[in-house]
């Protein structure tokens, strides 16, 4: 998010500081100082965060863990293990009052809890004395080569009169092909490595065409996992050269890399952050395994980008096209009762 704000600002001809970030992997604080030098970088676990380390700013960004809200898991929310790990987010926004903040999480937390995890979450910031602004952003909507869909909260001090708009999509899309080749990767490129694929690996590979994956019909019985029940669609599952990506993510045994459409291969690390929209200055920090968790945690900044446009024109009083927000009436209506309420 932090890259997004950055490219944002560089577009609007805005100057921006990123005055400190903290996160509990150091892999991660140590990239965050690589790209973004000045910044006072903590590698802290939040709920030992002494909040006084940490200055004064105008906006905030943050993406707490989305373990307890996934879709890909119990979804116990709010009463799971990393799921009340927002409530610090909150403590850090009312010690600083900022003028603005980015929360983001998956889509499943609107369903976490039965919904209310997502409710409480709400209220928690209007509390706090914000309007807000919750939606369901499909990332490839908006420039970025890869499905995407995350759920991100904009809120907006109220007392400065504001609320954001969603910005308005952008005609067409830019495809898997079209962004690791325009323009091709240069070799010396950072996090740009090849993974050694074992011999049966690229056997499977070879019999897969664009788009397919370990549980494709015309896949060979000698082929095939040895996997009974649900299937997995993005197994072995090869990119579609001519459509956005499937969603990359930053974990996962084998067949979990993202696979090229013609060569018999995982991906780069340096090709799944073409992906994620990542330009090819921006170094990771790490092991292999520790760079594919970054890139596949990350924001898009593309995407990002276009939030954050969005909100500096806001706080300018500049017009921009703008959509409904997709979370329809139910948390327009809660919202506005809560702020009624507080």
């Amino acid at each position: 998010m932090s890259q997004g704000l950055k490219v944002a600002a560089r577009e609007l001809g805005v100057a921006v500081t990123h005055s400190w970030a903290v996160d509990i992997d150091a892999d991660a604080t140590a990239t965050f100082k690589q790209n973004f030098p000045a910044a006072k970088v903590l590698t802290r676990d939040i709920r030992r965060l002494d909040l006084s380390d940490l200055s004064e700013v105008d906006g905030m960004a943050f993406g707490f863990p989305c373990n307890d809200f996934s879709l890909v898991g119990q979804q116990r929310g709010t009463r799971g293990d990393f799921g009340p790990l927002y409530s610090y987010c909150v403590s850090a926004v009312e010690r600083f009052q900022p003028k603005w903040f980015v929360a983001e999480n998956v889509g499943g937390i609107r369903s976490a809890n039965s919904g209310v995890a997502f409710e409480e979450i709400l209220g928690s910031f209007v509390g706090l004395g914000y309007r807000l602004t919750p939606h369901l952003f499909k990332f490839e909507n908006y420039g970025v080569p890869q499905r995407r869909h995350r759920v991100l909260i904009v809120g907006i001090r109220s007392d400065l009169g504001m609320r954001f708009k969603v910005p308005a999509t952008i005609p067409g899309f830019r495809s898997a092909q079209q962004a690791l080749e325009e323009p091709p990767i240069a070799s010396d490129a950072p996090n740009h490595e090849l993974t050694r694929q074992a011999p049966h690996v690229v056997a499977r590979l070879e019999a897969l065409g664009p788009g397919e994956n370990a549980f494709s019909e015309s896949l060979p019985v000698e082929h095939r996992l040895n996997i009974k029940g649900a299937t997995i669609s993005q197994i072995y599952r090869r990119l579609s050269p001519g459509v956005p990506a499937y969603t990359v993510t930053g974990s996962g045994g084998g067949g979990t890399h993202v696979y090229h459409w013609s060569e018999p291969r995982a991906l780069t690390n340096r090709e799944r952050a073409r992906l994620q929209s990542f330009e090819d200055d921006y170094e990771f920090i790490g092991s292999k395994e520790s760079v594919r968790r970054q890139i596949g945690m990350a924001v898009p900044p593309v995407g990002a980008a276009a939030v954050y446009k969005a909100l500096l024109m806001t706080m300018r009083a500049e017009p921009y096209d703008f959509v409904e927000p997709s979370l329809g009436a139910k948390y327009s209506s809660l919202i506005e009762q809560l702020e009624i309420c507080y």
